[in-house]
C-alpha cells in the first residue's frame, strides 16, 4: 500500500492518530497502563496518540530517538489488528513486544529476560494466510542481535530460543501424550508472539519479542499484578536500547 492509501485508512477504527504522529520505531506491551508507565518514567516531550478502545498510545524521546510506545491488549487477534494497523497505515518499521512469560524450563528464573529467537505456536492465527505449509515466525535477526548485545552490556540474566504463543490462558489438566514443547527446548510461554512476527514479516517490518519471566511452576513466588505492570523496568530498559 503507498503512502496516500495508507493516510486514507487513517485515523483507522482501532488507532485514533495522524500520519506522523507515530514513529517509526514503537514499544508494545500488552498492558495500555504499561505503555502510560514507560511514557511517564523513560519518554521525554510526550505526546499521546491514543486512548481510543483504552489502548493507550504514546510518542516522545527517549536519549534523542524518536520512540512510540502502545498497548496492544491480550491474545493474537488483539495484537494481530494492531501491528497490522501500525505497519501497513502508519509505516512503523520496528516493533518490539514488551511484555510477560511463563516459564517452561528450570533454568528459566523468575524475573528473567527471555529473547525469543522464533514462535512455536498453538494459535490458528496463521490460517489467516493461508499457506501452502507450515511457516516459521522468527524475529528480525537486526533486532535480536542488538537485543543479545545490550543485555550482555546491562549484565541481564536472558536467555535466547524458542518460545511458545497460545490462545489459551487457562487450560485444563489432561494426559500428556507425545512429546512436550517444553521437551523440545522451548523456553517459555505467552499469547501475541506469531500474530507480531508474522504480520512483521508480511508488511516487511522488523518485529522481536522481550519477555520477563512473571510466572514459574518450579517455583513458588509469584508476581503481582502491579508488580508486572511497573517492575519490569530492566526489559523496557533493553528495548528501548535497541531501537
Amino acid at each position: 500500500m503507498n503512502e496516500n492509501n495508507a493516510m486514507k485508512h487513517t485515523p483507522t477504527p482501532h488507532i485514533d492518530a495522524k500520519p506522523g504522529d507515530i514513529a517509526e520505531s514503537i514499544l508494545l506491551p500488552g498492558d495500555p497502563l504499561r505503555a502510560k508507565f514507560i511514557a511517564e518514567n523513560f519518554l521525554e516531550n510526550v505526546t499521546q496518540f491514543n486512548k481510543t478502545r483504552g489502548m493507550l498510545g504514546y510518542t516522545g524521546y527517549f536519549k534523542g530517538k524518536r520512540i512510540s510506545v502502545m498497548g496492544t491488549g491480550m491474545g493474537c487477534p488483539s495484537i494481530g489488528i494492531y501491528s497490522y494497523e501500525l505497519i501497513h497505515y502508519y509505516g512503523v518499521k520496528n516493533l518490539i513486544r514488551i511484555g510477560t512469560a511463563g516459564s517452561m524450563q528450570p533454568q528459566v528464573k523468575l524475573r528473567d529476560v527471555i529473547i525469543a529467537i522464533g514462535s512455536c505456536t498453538e494459535t490458528n492465527y496463521l490460517a489467516t494466510y493461508q499457506l501452502p505449509g507450515d511457516y516459521s515466525c522468527t524475529a528480525s535477526y537486526k533486532l535480536l542481535r542488538q537485543a543479545v548485545q545490550c543485555a550482555e552490556e546491562m549484565d541481564l540474566p536472558y536467555h535466547v530460543g524458542n518460545i511458545l504463543c497460545t490462545d489459551a490462558f487457562y487450560k485444563p489438566d489432561l494426559p500428556k501424550t507425545g512429546v512436550s514443547w517444553a521437551d523440545m527446548g522451548v523456553l517459555a510461554c505467552e499469547m501475541e508472539s506469531t500474530a507480531l512476527y508474522a504480520n512483521a514479516a508480511y508488511g516487511k517490518a522488523n518485529a522481536l519479542c522481550i519477555l520477563t519471566i512473571s510466572d514459574s511452576p518450579f517455583e513458588e513466588e509469584e508476581i503481582s499484578a502491579e508488580g508486572r505492570q511497573n517492575s519490569f523496568t530492566r526489559m523496557m530498559e533493553l528495548a528501548l536500547s535497541i531501537i
